[in-house]
């Protein structure tokens, strides 16, 4: 069972092994890149990213003349997917090339919990890393008291679990969760609202089976109402899949849903929609959930893609397939360091951390110790990742941006509809949604007998 709940929220928390990307870009350069086979420093708005220089001294944990030891967490032995140590493997031969932080190199420590083994591997980077840098684990809450009980802070690329969204000494360049919000309320609400107002009467939802995902499914489902949804059809599958999705399509159809949330697989979805449309019966939406943004989706749904909407939220981050000069930034690097690897969403909130680390370790000179990094990462107030992005306040990141943007399958590939953007590619006017129930909470640091002043 404990196999099933540890898939469950690997597929819910969008950790999954995913597919590449959206199939519209070309890995062509951007503006800092690909000008010369010889990277510059500059990254979309960024500039002097990284950079040679003569820092001295070893003045904290993993930080020496020469080198700075950062930890990257990943479930790559469970889910086969290295999208967390392919950004690691991007970022940091792109930095390095460049003389790294101020001369001190960058060595990236795969941090391999393999779902259940979180605590093992935080103790393993409290003993070696100077902080954490763009990665995530489905389980990551089991670490979070090792982690504050020996001071290490942490630039995540994704957090899956609400027992570690917000936890202290988390810098979240690009926040995958925010603690007590739900992170979908103004996608949702475009949805049933302004998009297919028909719909709101009769929303549906697939959940996953697992006690933790039970939890973001209840989340869900408060949001969902509040946002004017009645919610007819509420049901869970078993998370590993199952082998006959027909029972689910005929209960959806007699309940006669008209839009679908789903939390899960999106193979397993691909498989629903299939039935469905082989039983002639057309939901006006379906929410995938953004872990099936990419190729794969697309191609397994087949002619369900025509037959049916889905829709997800980029959760105001560009489109993989987008002319700014960020993404273009991007696409050329991941060209030239990792031209195999699958580009994915997490992949983009990997970079943006990995910048922010950058960034905010340069500043700290030869006297790079955890309080300097984190109180210079907590100074950035408009934060966007080089532009990648919508502008996060690190300073006070509750409550959460309110901007999203949505992407919709065709056959071709994830286009962007019209759904009312107003700043840019994104859409900011629609207020954030507060939970009302009572969900966990991270540990704090004063729950393992620490203060941010012991921190050095």
């Amino acid at each position: 069972m404990l196999v099933v709940a540890i898939a469950a929220v690997l597929l819910v928390a969008g950790c999954s092994d995913r597919g590449g990307d959206s199939g519209s870009g070309d890995g062509g350069g951007g503006s800092g890149t690909s000008s010369s086979d010889s990277a510059s420093s500059s990254f979309g708005d960024l500039d002097d990213v990284c950079q040679s220089g003569s820092a001295a001294g070893s003045p904290t944990q993993g930080v020496t003349d020469t080198e700075i030891k950062v930890g990257v967490f990943t479930d790559v032995g469970f889910t086969q997917n290295p999208e967390f140590v392919d950004a690691a493997k991007v970022f940091t031969s792109w930095c390095n090339e460049q003389g790294g932080i101020n001369g001190r190199k960058i060595v990236a420590n795969t941090r391999d919990a393999k779902f259940m083994e979180a605590r093992q591997q935080m103790v393993n980077a409290c003993r070696e890393d100077f902080v954490l840098v763009g990665g995530g684990s489905g389980l990551d809450g089991l670490g979070v008291k090792e982690r504050l009980g020996c001071l290490l802070p942490s630039f995540p690329a994704q957090v899956a679990q609400i027992n570690s969204a917000g936890a202290d000494l988390e810098i979240s360049a690009d926040p995958s969760l925010t603690q007590g919000y739900d992170p979908y309320y103004g996608f949702r609400s475009w949805l049933i609202n302004d998009m297919y107002p028909d719909s709101k009467n009769a929303v549906g939802f697939v959940n996953g089976d697992s006690p933790v995902t039970k939890v973001l499914g209840a989340q869900a489902v408060e949001a969902m109402e509040a946002a004017g949804a009645d919610i007819i059809y509420n049901d869970i599958y078993p998370a590993m899949g199952v082998s006959d999705w027909t029972p689910y399509a005929q209960a959806i159809k007699s309940k006669g849903v008209k839009g679908l949330m789903w939390y899960g697989d999106f193979r397993q979805l691909a498989k629903l929609e299939t039935v469905l449309t082989g039983m002639d019966y057309k939901l006006e939406w379906i929410d995938t959930n953004n872990n099936a943004y990419g190729p794969e989706f697309i191609d397994l749904a087949g002619t369900s893609i025509e037959a049916q909407n889905n829709y997800l939220d980029l959760g105001g981050n560009l489109p993989l397939n987008s002319d700014e000069p960020a993404m273009k930034d991007m696409l050329a690097l991941y060209k030239k360091y990792a031209p195999d690897a699958n580009l994915t969403l997490p992949a983009i909130r990997a970079m943006s951390a990995w910048l922010l680390f950058a960034k905010s370790a340069a500043s700290c000179g030869d006297d790079l110790t955890r309080t300097c990094i984190y109180n210079a990462a907590k100074k950035e107030t408009e934060w966007t990742g080089g532009g990648l992005h919508t502008a996060r306040n690190l300073a006070v990141p509750v409550p959460p941006t309110p901007c999203f943007n949505v992407a919709e399958a065709e056959p071709d590939g994830w286009i962007a509809p019209d759904f009312g953007a107003d700043q840019g590619p994104y859409r900011c006017d629609t207020p954030v949604y507060k939970y009302t129930g009572d969900y966990p909470t991270p540990p704090t640091l004063a729950d393992v007998g620490k203060s941010i002043d012991d921190m050095q």
